[in-house]
């Protein structure tokens, strides 16, 4: 092999490795006494268990971080939309983990109304300076993949998805409450999933 060839394979290789090494941060670490908001619906809520139980509470015991818990039973996103703008005022996270549209997907409202009001959100919370993290729902069948809405809001926004958590938990038995809904032990799975992700990400 030629000793030009042997000297451009070799750069190669250290550049892979130092690529390698390399991992850039989706998040800004989120500070100690920072507030992380869990918006959402019937699964932030934690229907199907205790409060204490719900995954915001499941998550703060995690993070040690103080995660309030927004999350109203039924909401759709064109009623989260009109919310949170308040929610984020008086609580002043860094970072809102939002968790919708599932009522519209099982109440047939139109995706791409949906797709718009998530994205009136995730625009919101980004122009007042707090970090998004997505988590996707299923389509109408709840055994199916995750609605395909939530990866191009992500890579819209450029925001962490968590794309198919909830069709995975979903599809357990032993993680459910009812068709629709967690028990104790799928919203501790949910709470460590997403303290999986949010580490990964550089938010602690």
């Amino acid at each position: 092999m030629k000793r030009h060839t042997v000297t451009w394979l070799l750069g190669v290789v250290m550049t892979l490795s130092l690529l390698s090494g390399c991992h850039r941060s989706h998040l800004s670490e989120v500070s100690p006494d920072g507030v992380i908001v869990a918006f959402g619906d019937s699964l932030t809520v934690g229907v199907g268990a205790n409060r204490s139980d719900s995954y915001p509470s499941v998550l703060q015991q995690l993070t040690g971080r103080e995660v309030i818990n927004a999350g109203i039973s039924g909401e759709t996103t064109d009623e989260g939309a009109k919310r949170l703008p308040k929610v984020l005022a008086d609580t002043e996270p860094e970072l809102l983990i939002l968790l919708e549209g599932g009522n519209d997907i099982l109440r047939n409202h139109n995706l791409t109304q949906t797709r718009n009001y998530l994205a009136t959100m995730i625009e919101y919370a980004q122009n007042q300076g707090v970090q998004v993290v997505l988590i996707a729902v299923p389509e109408k069948n709840l055994f199916s993949e995750q609605a395909p809405l939530y990866r191009e809001l992500a890579e819209k926004y450029q925001v962490v998805l968590i794309d198919d958590m909830i069709s995975d938990l979903l599809r357990t038995p032993s993680y459910k409450s009812d068709t629709i809904h967690l028990n104790a032990r799928g919203y501790r799975v949910m709470a460590e999933e997403i303290y999986s992700v949010l580490e990964r990400e550089g938010a602690f």
